[in-house]
């Protein structure tokens, strides 16, 4: 690595504070969490710093304290700078609902459904948007860390780029181009990405960043030095694999890979102590973050399993969020998936054992059917499982709320157990309710509420069996299991039941991953080339 600081870019505009920008040579090359690393690092030193992207592709979104949604790469900065979370730190926010469109949010409130035309047709007024959000959060703090998406080389997308170059110049960014060294191909990466920039981005990227290393790193020197005399610009760090990170780092969709938001994919049967969680790898599956508390536990193996051969014999069943809910429901019967879900549920009712459970778009999978006559999704009605008396309607308006509740002792410790507090968020268009005529076929078992709001109002509904124990149930409530009390029980009634050993519970929280992760980067970066580059003392 360099030990000297590159020059800094003259800021294109007076009157911003400095600022660091995080690009990529690919998605999912870790900028997420490396801006989170600098936003921590810059925190400590007592800076009031705040992160920002242009425009986020995210799934797994969030609700703030005001009712409006942002990407949860944000949310998470926003913590490692000692924030709450503000929609002027990601001003845009797509939200698939297909191959070839998305939902537009633009400060926290959704705009319209739109194809990758009419958005592209749209980018002007996003872009205002986008000024007018980075001026006024930059205005009242020190430090910017931007972040970029995707690649600053799609060169298809850079007349209408928003989030990458463009914001730089706005901002007057100093540019780290990060590559992912595990997948391979980082140095061409690198190279190939400088090259298709134009003379004045390319000035602007202070250097390059190796991340996900493992090794010694002392095997590259040859490479590095290489690269260094072809291009005229330094490394700045090689950043380690850091494993068992629990922090939410995608922040973008992916629909290639089994492995959405860190949790290990394929055929794996549980062996041993392990409880064996399955979750369907649902196309458009959303806030998968909801997951993130439960894969942390020691003890847990989380799966995410897209088809049926790979279903092994899991302990308990989580239908996630969804996007599309009706498309994902028809790649769960074109999979074979539908059929073993419907059949696990039963089988928990009949066995009095395991639990079936579906978080906002999974708790209108277990219901019996949907409307959707605005045409959010796909339009008209979709036949869902069937396995809950419930009825969904989809609705124009969009609910976002930040949420206070408890769950109700069928989901824990049987009738006469203990409540638990929880808190989280609600993100949803559906609007679902109990239909006491609806006929449960065959399946056995008493209808309740097994969660309520803060205003007593049902949140959350099930089946229980003969005993009590909720075994088949949904909530719109995201984050319910972030809460350790709530989540410890249930994993301790799942074990048993499971005939597992008894397995201590871990706390569930991002702050000493946060402090772990900017520690790492701090030890692997040029941090006093950084400092010197946003103006600031150098520091040894």
């Amino acid at each position: 690595m360099s030990s000297m600081p590159p020059p800094p870019p003259a800021n294109t505009r007076s009157g911003l504070p400095p600022a660091l920008m995080v690009q990529g040579t690919c998605s999912n090359a870790g900028k997420s969490l490396l801006a989170a690393a600098f936003c921590r690092l810059l925190a400590r030193r007592g800076l009031k710093v705040a992160p920002f992207k242009a425009q986020n592709m995210a799934l797994n979104s969030f609700v703030t304290d005001d009712g409006r949604e942002m990407g949860r790469a944000q949310v998470l900065q926003a913590q490692a700078c000692g924030l709450a979370p503000d929609v002027r730190m990601n001003p845009v926010l797509l939200k698939p609902v297909s191959h070839t469109g998305s939902q537009v949010i633009v400060l926290g409130e959704p705009v319209g459904l739109m194809r990758v035309a009419e958005y592209v047709r749209y980018k002007a007024r996003a872009w205002k948007a986008v000024r007018r959000a980075y001026d006024s959060l930059a205005a009242e703090h020190d430090i910017m860390v931007l972040e970029g998406a995707g690649s600053p080389a799609e060169i298809n997308l850079k007349a209408h780029d928003i989030v990458n170059m463009r914001m730089a110049r706005h901002a007057g960014a100093a540019v780290l181009l990060v590559a992912d060294i595990d997948r391979g191909g980082a140095f061409a990466a690198l190279a190939g990405t400088l090259a298709l920039l134009g003379r004045n981005d390319r000035a602007r990227v202070a250097g390059f960043v190796l991340n996900k290393f493992r090794g010694d790193a002392g095997l590259l020197t040859p490479a590095l030095d290489a690269l260094r005399r072809r291009t005229k610009k330094p490394f700045l760090g090689i950043v380690p694999m850091l494993e068992d990170l629990f922090l939410p780092e995608e922040d973008s969709v992916s629909l290639k890979s089994g492995d959405l938001a860190g949790l290990p994919a394929g055929p794996r049967r549980h062996t041993g102590e392990a409880l064996d969680i399955l979750v369907p790898d649902l196309p458009h599956i959303s806030n998968a973050t909801d997951l993130d508390a439960l894969r942390q536990e020691a003890g847990v193996r989380l799966r995410m399993v897209r088809h049926r051969e790979h279903w092994g014999q899991p302990h308990v069943v989580i239908l996630p969020g969804s996007r599309n809910t009706a498309a994902d429901l028809h790649f769960l019967r074109e999979r074979g998936l539908a059929e073993l879900v419907t059949a696990f549920g039963r089988a928990c009712l009949a066995e009095g054992r395991g639990m079936l459970a579906g978080i906002c778009g999974g708790l209108q999978m277990l219901g019996r059917d949907f409307l959707d006559a605005p045409g959010l999704e796909q339009g008209g009605k979709t036949d869902a499982l069937g396995l809950l008396p419930l009825r969904t309607r989809l609705e124009p308006a969009k609910i976002l709320r930040r949420t206070r509740a408890c769950a109700l002792p069928a989901l824990t410790d049987g009738p006469d157990g203990q409540e638990y507090a929880l808190a989280g968020y609600e993100i949803h268009h559906g609007v679902t309710t109990p239909d006491a005529s609806l006929e449960q076929e065959r399946i056995s078992g008493k209808m309740r509420a097994v969660m309520r709001d803060a205003a007593g109002h049902p949140l959350g509904w099930g089946l229980c069996d003969a005993a009590g124990h909720a075994r088949v149930w949904g909530s719109y409530l995201h984050g319910l299991f972030d809460a350790d009390g709530f989540r410890h029980a249930l994993l301790a009634r799942w074990r048993k039941e499971a005939g597992l050993p008894a397995c201590p519970g871990a706390a569930y929280g991002s702050g000493p991953q946060l402090d772990r992760l900017a520690d790492a980067v701090e030890a692997a970066v040029d941090m006093p080339a950084i400092y010197r580059l946003l103006g600031l003392e150098s520091r040894a």
